[in-house]
C-alpha cells in the first residue's frame, strides 16, 4: 500500500485539543535535557504489544475521569485502584490518560500506575511532537498513543522513528482506510480502529469491523470506543481483533473487577 499525502489539519473537538497539545509541547522543550536523562535512566515498561497477543481478546482497560463527549465519568477516581482492579479483573493491560484539560488525566496517575501494577501501560495523549514521546519514556510508559488524523503524514513517520529511537512502543490509532494505508505505511506494528470520530465525536459501531479485517495478520488490531459489554467483545473478535480497548464503561463501574471479569476471555477469531 502507499499513503496517499492528501491531509488537512483536523477541525472540531480535535482540532482544538491538538492545538492545545503543541502548546504543552513546546512547555516541555525547556525540559528536554532533564526528560533526556530520565529515559536514558528509567527501564522500558513491559511490552504492550506482547501482552495483547494471544488466543483471546485481550482487553486494554482505561482509566478516564472524563471526555468530551461524555462529560463527567469518574471525576473522583483513584488511578492506582483502579488500575489494580483492572488487574485483577483480567486485564492485559492498561490504558492511563494524562491529558490534563478535556479527560482529567495526569502524568502522575501514569507514574504511580507504573510503580503498582506489572502489566504494561499506555500513555495516552494526543502526542503530536517528539519530545512528548520522550517525556513518555521518561515516565516508563510501555507505549504511546499516536492519533493519524491529529498529525500530518511526514509527522507521523517522525514520530514513529522517534518512538523506535527511543524504544517506546507506539499505537497508531485510525479511523479510515487512508489513515490505516498511512499507519501501514509509517511500520506502525499495532494499530486501533478507532469507532468515534474525534473531529464530531459521533461513533460508527461498524468502522473497526470494516477496517479490522485490512489489517494484516501479523500486527495486532485493536477495536477502540463504544464497547460496553461481551456481546460488543465477542462482536469484533469475530472480525478479527485482537484486542479491544474500553475506558467509559470500565472507568464508570460500581465494580471494575467484576466489570473487567465479564469482557475477558472471548476467543480470538485469526484474521488472513
Amino acid at each position: 500500500m502507499q499513503a496517499s499525502t492528501r491531509w488537512t489539519p483536523p477541525g472540531g473537538t480535535l482540532g482544538r485539543i491538538v492545538a492545545e497539545a503543541e502548546v504543552r509541547a513546546r512547555v516541555l522543550e525547556s525540559r528536554a535535557d532533564d526528560l533526556a536523562a530520565d529515559a536514558e535512566e528509567t527501564l522500558p515498561g513491559p511490552s504492550l504489544e506482547r501482552a495483547l497477543r494471544g488466543t483471546t481478546v485481550a482487553v486494554l482497560a482505561e482509566v478516564k475521569r472524563r471526555s468530551p463527549s461524555k462529560g463527567q465519568i469518574a471525576e473522583g477516581l483513584h488511578a492506582v485502584a483502579l488500575a489494580q482492579a483492572y488487574g485483577d479483573g483480567g486485564a492485559a493491560a492498561v490504558s492511563i490518560l494524562t491529558e490534563p484539560e478535556h479527560f482529567g488525566g495526569s502524568t502522575a496517575d501514569l507514574v504511580a500506575v507504573r510503580d503498582a501494577i506489572g502489566i504494561p501501560s499506555l500513555k495516552k495523549d494526543f502526542h503530536v511532537t517528539p519530545i512528548q514521546l520522550m517525556e513518555a519514556r521518561a515516565l516508563g510508559a510501555s507505549a504511546a498513543l499516536l492519533i493519524a488524523r491529529a498529525v500530518a503524514p511526514e509527522r507521523l513517520d517522525e514520530l514513529m522513528r522517534a518512538g523506535r529511537a527511543l524504544g517506546l512502543e507506539l499505537l497508531v490509532e485510525v479511523r479510515d482506510e487512508e489513515e490505516l494505508e498511512r499507519a501501514l505505511a509509517s511500520g506502525a506494528t499495532m494499530i486501533g480502529v478507532n469507532n468515534r470520530n474525534l473531529e464530531t465525536l459521533e461513533i460508527d459501531p461498524g468502522t473497526a469491523e470494516r477496517l479490522i479485517p485490512r489489517i494484516p495478520a501479523a500486527l495486532v488490531a485493536i477495536a477502540e470506543s463504544g464497547i460496553t459489554t461481551r456481546a460488543d467483545v465477542e462482536r469484533y473478535a469475530t472480525c478479527g481483533a485482537d484486542a479491544v480497548l474500553v475506558g467509559s464503561a470500565l472507568s464508570a463501574a460500581g465494580d471494575p473487577v467484576a466489570a473487567t471479569r465479564a469482557l475477558v476471555g472471548v476467543v480470538r477469531v485469526t484474521r488472513g
